[in-house]
């Protein structure tokens, strides 16, 4: 592959406006089989622990293990993507989330757990093919929405799926993932007989498994014209999220005494405020501000909100920072299709996969700043400002990427890679 090459488009691209709506339901699918387990995974690993302290610990070392297979995995998964097609990698996706799900609902040790976690995450590249799927069937001016339309569907689910896990959590924590793996299998039963493959055969390659390990796969995407420090900024935003999501349902029963079902209707608003600005104002935003300003109010918004999370005193506080952080929403997708504008068309799924390795990354090293910064704070009484310090380290962190992306888009000129609003 060529870094400088330009983006080649597939000429059917324009007539096949209907495997954008297979893809979405499909994400739709699988997004809420994820956010279910959500609130009920840290007091299931809770459940092996003896004390707080300990749960926090040991909630940081099991997703560190399901994010270390993670970044190990995705690139090589969105390789063979690039030679096999999609649709056979998310089914083998779909496959190790079933597998997941139910082996973790019947877990009988905190060490069992942990270890069909790393089975899971190896296997989970869904999110990387689903972007590379989106990236095939759709022109370059046209990525950034769409991109934001595959958001919206994250965002659903992700409001769907943490109330439905509350719910079933308060009756008995280890269903949800019983309900998760029905979820999964229901999601393999549609790409088996619904879901169309999206990369044409003139567009496959050959790939070799000793190039598609995760190093090799950041120092390509490095290579993309115009992407420079915008590697830092992905980076830093996205380890400001895991670290954050590391510690959300930990913190918030910490400091408000949130049990499963509080923390479900938490998780649900801020997957209807993702889903209200991905798939609704994305596309009029990008036309107004462009993906450059739009990436930039992002991240100070994201910044501010998890300041304000880290200082709130009541539950209440959480739920209106979060209908206020509007704009912390548009920067995946704005910045993405940045990225995929770079990457020539025969390998949007090793460019997916490898932009998904820099996001497990960070989600390897998400549990491991956060969750010592929950385990060292832990013992302080809920009303003690410092239980927060794990938001202001988030805080600080998208404050840096903030920095870094004006500096990189006042110097660099990103005109061929941004997407025409």
């Amino acid at each position: 592959m060529t870094a400088s090459a330009p983006p080649r488009v597939d000429p059917t691209i324009p007539a096949r406006p209907a495997a954008m709506r297979f893809i979405m339901l499909a994400v739709l699918i699988d997004m809420v089989s994820i956010g279910i387990i959500v609130p009920v995974l840290p007091s299931l690993l809770g459940s092996f622990t003896i004390d707080r302290t300990a749960q926090a610990w040991w909630y940081g070392v099991m997703a560190f293990a399901f994010s270390l297979a993670n970044f190990i995995g995705a690139p090589v998964l969105g390789a063979l993507s690039d030679r096999f097609g999609r649709r056979r990698i998310m089914l083998l996706g779909f496959c190790g989330l079933g597998f997941n799900f139910f082996a973790m609902a019947l877990a009988p040790s905190l060490w069992f757990l942990i270890g069909v976690r790393m089975v899971g995450g190896a296997l989970q590249a869904n999110v990387a093919i689903a972007n590379a799927y989106v990236a095939d069937i759709s022109t370059p001016a046209d990525r950034a929405r769409r991109f934001g339309q595959l958001g919206a569907m994250f965002g659903i689910g992700f409001m769907l799926g943490p109330v439905l896990g509350g719910v079933l959590g308060d009756i008995n924590l280890r269903l949800p993932f019983f309900v998760a793996g029905g979820f999964a299998l229901l999601n393999l039963l549609y790409g088996i007989l619904v879901l169309p493959e999206s990369l044409p055969l003139e567009h496959r390659r050959t790939v070799s498994l000793r190039g598609a390990h995760p190093l090799a796969a950041l120092r390509r995407l490095s290579a993309l014209t115009g992407i420079g420090q915008l590697l830092w900024v992905i980076g830093l935003s996205n380890l400001a999220t895991f670290a954050m999501y590391t510690n959300w349902v930990m913190y918030t029963g910490f400091r408000f005494g949130w049990g499963p079902q509080e923390n479900g209707w938490s998780l649900c608003a801020i997957g209807a405020m993702s889903t209200l600005v991905q798939g609704f104002l994305l596309t009029p935003l990008l036309r107004r501000f462009g993906a450059r300003s739009l990436a930039l109010a992002g991240l100070a918004s994201g910044a501010l909100g998890y300041l304000g999370w880290g200082l709130a005193t009541n539950g209440w506080m959480i739920f209106l920072i979060i209908s206020c952080n509007l704009l912390s929403w548009t920067v995946t997708a704005s910045i993405q299709s940045i990225v995929s504008n770079a990457a020539d068309a025969r390998a949007q799924g090793g460019t997916m996969g490898a932009l998904s390795s820099l996001t497990s990354l960070m989600a390897v090293l998400g549990p491991v700043c956060g969750a010592p910064l929950m385990a060292m704070v832990s013992h302080f009484p809920a009303h003690d400002w410092r239980i927060g310090t794990p938001m202001f380290f988030c805080a600080l962190l998208q404050f840096g990427a903030l920095l870094i992306a004006i500096r990189h888009f006042t110097r660099t000129d990103d005109r061929q890679t941004l997407p025409d609003p």
